[in-house]
């Protein structure tokens, strides 16, 4: 009896005592661990500078615990932030499209204006009397040159 008494109590305890401690400290420590993400991080930080200011009799301002809260938010107010941005991107690329549906019209409507004018050009042409006699009075020619008109010489 003395000896299962001693046994439990020096052996089975004590060793019973360690896995406990094994499990909490390394197993649940470990998982705990691996469970632990950046947000949690940047949460934990203003906590731990409060706990440092207050060991150390340091007056905090309210706007370190404000951009504490804005770490520990640092998702939503990315997600806000991604919001708009691809709402400018979304007005840019509006502007853009209009733009390039300006430039393509303005291009098509200079191609019709060039294509009309050639044709106009083809139709005075093919409509033009041809001339086929001779001038009756060659002393009328006149030659046009820098802005002035020369009498041909007779």
């Amino acid at each position: 009896m003395w000896k299962a008494f001693w046994q439990k109590w020096t052996i089975d305890k004590p060793a019973a005592f360690g896995d406990l401690l094994w499990d909490v400290l390394v197993v649940q420590l470990a998982a705990l661990l691996d469970r632990v993400t950046l947000r949690d991080i940047i949460a934990a930080i203003p906590v731990v500078i409060l706990v440092w200011a207050y060991t150390h009799h340091i007056p905090l301002p309210p706007e370190l615990m404000l951009l504490g809260d804005l770490l520990a938010y640092i998702d939503i107010f990315s997600a806000l932030f991604l919001l708009g941005v691809l709402s400018r991107i979304a007005t840019i690329m509006f502007i853009v499209k209009q733009a390039g549906a300006r430039v393509t019209g303005l291009a098509n409507g200079l191609l019709r204006r060039v294509q009309d004018l050639q044709h106009r050009r083809e139709v005075r042409i093919r409509n033009r009397k041809r001339l086929t006699g001779s001038p009756k009075d060659d002393e009328d020619e006149c030659a046009f040159g820098f802005g002035r008109v020369w009498q041909a010489a007779s």
